[in-house]
């Protein structure tokens, strides 16, 4: 039983331990319906843990249900609009200094873009 517990523990230290670690500043270039807007992601990853900001011209949000698992990372930005809130979710896929994300929901279709950590 002990060993059993203890592989386990182990196991999922070896997981947390090969996480990527996506704490830092990552810019962006998204794009929107008026060309490409520059946009600038701020992490703080705890384990798999993720908060931070998203930030544009139009302002900063904050990010919510943040998550890393092994070089996966995803997360919500939420805002109102017109009297509506609006999610966007962002998953990406991180490769040394860059993430390739995919941004999804609120308006229009999905949208690909690459970060690269500053």
């Amino acid at each position: 039983m002990r060993l059993t517990l203890l592989a386990a523990l182990l196991g999922a230290f070896a997981f947390t331990a090969l996480a990527a670690d996506v704490t830092g500043k990552w810019m962006a270039q998204v794009p929107g319906r008026n060309g490409n807007q520059e946009t600038t992601f701020t992490f703080m990853q705890s384990g798999s843990n993720l908060t931070g900001t998203v930030s544009t011209q139009a302002g900063q949000r904050e990010i919510s249900e943040g998550k890393v698992e092994g070089d996966n990372i995803s997360f919500v930005v939420s805002f109102e609009a017109r009297g509506n809130t609006i999610k966007q979710e962002y998953k990406g896929t991180v490769a040394g200094d860059e993430i390739k994300f995919t941004r999804s929901g609120g308006r229009g279709n999905p949208l690909e873009f690459t970060a690269k950590k500053q």
